[in-house]
């Protein structure tokens, strides 16, 4: 038996590319396995990885929240009632259509901390040319966006410093789910 409630719930984790996203979202799967919780853990740019994108949708959005749909739709019917998603996500018109997406009760946390650190792990990630040149753009244009996008919509955690399994559970604790802190 699990420790957590039954009442299906999702979270959303977002912020800027190279920001720890993805490894805190599998950093609070691992902790939810832990507390025989059942979940789902989602990267939504795998769910938006096509190419071409169509003009007018760059980043693939449409496609990432019809696969989300039915991705989400699969693990509830597996029994998951806590789903988590990492990916960009830019206001709070697009968090509703995630929660459309979800179909569950979805909550927010945007990782945000000093760019040059951002900067620091993407020069790490990437090899040198377009791409790296790219997101080391992007990093800084995306956390305007977000900050005009979202300010004061979602509950803010800083990575940095920690390790992932405690930023999981800062973040846990950010969005009320303490029954898993």
């Amino acid at each position: 038996m699990h420790a957590g409630p039954a009442t299906p719930e999702a979270l959303l984790i977002t912020g800027t590319v190279g920001v720890g996203k993805t490894t805190t979202a599998w950093a609070i799967g691992e902790h939810l396995q832990e507390l025989g919780i059942p979940h789902a853990v989602i990267d939504l740019d795998e769910l938006r990885r096509g190419w071409p994108a169509p003009a007018g949708d760059p980043f693939n959005l449409e496609l990432e929240l019809t696969n989300l749909a039915s991705v989400a739709k699969n693990y509830r019917a597996a029994g998951a009632i806590r789903v988590v998603a990492s990916g960009v996500v830019e206001s709070r018109a697009a968090v509703r259509r995630y929660e459309s997406a979800v179909a569950m009760p979805l909550k927010l946390c945007r990782l945000k901390t000093d760019l040059e650190r951002v900067r620091a792990r993407l020069t790490e990630r990437h090899p040198p040319g377009p791409d790296r040149d790219w997101h080391l753009r992007r990093s800084g244009e995306l956390d305007l966006i977000l900050d005009a996008g979202l300010d004061g919509d979602c509950e803010l955690v800083d990575p940095a410093l920690d390790a992932p399994a405690q930023v999981a559970r800062r973040v846990l604790r950010a969005i009320g789910w303490t029954y898993s802190v």
